[in-house]
């Protein structure tokens, strides 16, 4: 069976999309080349930030993606708000109570969704 343990996100400029999720990932990148960026995330999950027009076979346009940070508490998700507005990061929606949790959405320079939450007890 396969495992996936990487994901690609399509952007317009990966130098830019890299500064950005140093600052959110608080962790520099591990490859670095004019069009692509790789992060090793916790856990081994790989990040990588490809820029749209170097993709082969091209790729359609960027943004549309969702990233997830799982969070252990209300608090935190606050905190984690508190910090990406600071950092002047886009917010998309502030935080709230929804059917799965207490959440918020940020976005990346390109528009992919940055969604960070606790999942409510049940």
């Amino acid at each position: 069976m396969t495992h996936p343990n990487h994901i690609i996100l399509y952007v317009e400029n990966a130098e830019r999309s890299a500064r950005f999720y140093e600052q959110v990932l608080g962790k520099a990148p591990i490859e670095a080349t004019p069009t692509f960026y790789l992060f090793l995330l916790d856990g081994g999950l790989k990040l990588g930030l490809w820029t749209r027009q170097a993709v082969i076979p091209a790729a359609t346009p960027v943004g549309g993606s969702e990233i997830g940070f799982t969070l252990p508490d209300e608090a935190a998700v606050d905190a984690t708000h508190a910090q990406w507005t600071k950092l002047g990061i886009e917010i998309a929606q502030s935080p709230e109570k929804m059917d799965f949790g207490y959440t918020f959405t940020a976005l990346d320079p390109d528009g992919h969704r940055l969604r960070a939450y606790s999942v409510f007890a049940r």
